[in-house]
């Protein structure tokens, strides 16, 4: 393993671009993916709230930023570690804005 700190990359604008597109792009592969399977299988929707899987895909694509984060830690990257914690933390903030409020009945 080389140890690299010095690297071009990283900074905490690497962290932020990084902290924000992989989300996205998670949430959009993962959408697409739960609609084919959608169409594969006919669900019973009985007692599974409406906005379940919406919630839980935005879930998931959040966590996503668990892999660069591991990446950028083993490169010994902590400027692009830190720049990932802003944009997680705002997509944290707006889920539970969206949705955890409902879910812990505030």
């Amino acid at each position: 393993m080389r140890f690299q700190p010095n690297s071009k990359y990283n900074s905490v604008l690497t962290g932020i671009i990084v902290g924000l597109l992989l989300p996205f792009i998670g949430y959009a592969i993962l959408l697409l993916i739960y609609d084919q399977i959608d169409t594969w299988i006919l669900e019973n929707s009985e007692g599974v709230q409406g906005d379940f899987r919406e919630r839980t895909i935005g879930l998931i694509a959040i966590i996503l930023n668990v892999l660069p984060l591991q990446y950028f830690y083993k490169k010994y990257w902590d400027n692009a570690m830190r720049g990932i914690v802003f944009p997680t933390l705002i997509f944290v903030g707006l889920w539970m804005y969206l949705y955890g409020f409902e879910l812990l009945n505030l």
